[in-house]
């Protein structure tokens, strides 16, 4: 984006809230508002006159929803899309359905909520710009003969954030029930943490819940940091418990997975497994350093397959990523590793 703005597509059946969208993402001197639509058909006439680098995009439309459009529209014409809507399971549909990112819609009559928003919006524009947008390819079959020799006294630490929620279900999908427990901070507000998580338990054959207070790790298990609270692990004889609590922000988000990696380095030492995937900023690189240092296995995603290399990039540089692989082959060579 070196040299010119990002240009901008607003898809919103909402005028008033079209043009306040406009005039604030206008204002920073980087973006540039070059169309808005009122629907998904406007906006598809709208992708193909101006070529946006992203798109805003409400979920509840008239004519086709946004999920609908956004499930027909990436295949043909891969755009990093950013949700805009309120809070709802609907949000999850949407990045299910190939969407970057989302931005609860604020309060309008609240001033601090409106400036918030604006400003929230503005930072996922600027990382959407930067997105690598791709349709993800199938994963690799897992082999059975592996799946009988899982070490399930082994704790496997996951965190991600920007495109994670769509790369942990391609991931946990491709593993078998039998893996050891594990514990996952995606950087996700509170109200969807525990919808992402019932979601994942519908759809894959792993136990997977929100974290709570005194839920130790058992195998097949995954338990999720909820997305107001940090999560640690403690050990209590052979076993692993865990821990949530509310606490300041630690590298701009809580949960951190900072703060998991560093309990993992030091409850789990050699038995700890530190993943890190897709997201932006750097937050995971030092407590995944932490842990390699205490003789844990660490393995990052590539930039080929990241949405944004920015999280995997940080560990990577930093030292603390022993193995880097593509998405599709890293639950293989989590297999390898918790099979020794």
């Amino acid at each position: 984006m070196v040299g010119r703005k990002i240009r901008v597509l607003i898809v919103d059946d909402s005028l008033v809230f079209r043009e306040m969208m406009a005039r604030n993402l206008s204002s920073d001197q980087e973006i540039e508002v070059v169309a808005k639509a009122v629907d998904a058909f406007d906006a598809r006439d709208k992708i193909l006159e101006v070529h946006p680098d992203v798109m805003t995009c409400d979920v509840e439309m008239p004519k086709m929803n946004g999920i609908e459009f956004i499930r027909r529209l990436l295949p043909q014409y891969p755009l990093p899309v950013i949700v805009v809507s309120t809070i709802s399971e609907a949000v999850l549909d949407a990045l299910r359905a190939g969407a970057l990112d989302f931005v609860t819609k604020p309060n309008v009559k609240s001033p601090l909520d409106l400036q918030a928003f604006y400003k929230e919006l503005i930072v996922k524009v600027k990382m959407a710009a930067r997105a690598n947008v791709k349709v993800q390819s199938a994963s690799q079959p897992i082999s059975s003969t592996i799946n009988n020799k899982i070490a399930i006294n082994r704790v496997i630490a996951i965190g991600a954030s920007t495109g994670g929620t769509e790369a942990l279900y391609n991931f946990l999908k491709s593993l078998p029930p039998t893996m050891p427990g594990m514990v996952i901070v995606q950087h996700i507000p509170p109200v969807f943490s525990n919808m992402f998580a019932e979601r994942l338990n519908a759809q894959l054959p792993l136990h997977i819940k929100e974290a709570k207070n005194g839920d130790y790790l058992e195998q097949g298990k995954v338990c999720i940091a909820p997305g107001d609270q940090h999560m640690i692990i403690k050990k209590v004889g052979k076993r692993y418990k865990i821990e949530v609590f509310e606490g300041d922000k630690v590298n701009g988000h809580c949960p951190s997975v900072d703060v998991l990696f560093e309990s993992v380095a030091k409850e789990a030492e050699e038995n700890g497994i530190g993943i890190i995937l897709t997201g932006m900023g750097y937050d995971g690189a030092k407590g995944l350093l932490a842990m390699r240092r205490k003789g844990a296995r660490t393995i990052g995603q590539d930039e080929q397959s990241s949405v944004i290399y920015g999280m995997p990039r940080a560990a990577f540089e930093l030292g603390a990523v022993e193995k880097q692989t593509s998405l599709l082959a890293m639950p293989q060579v989590l297999l390898s590793i918790v099979s020794r």
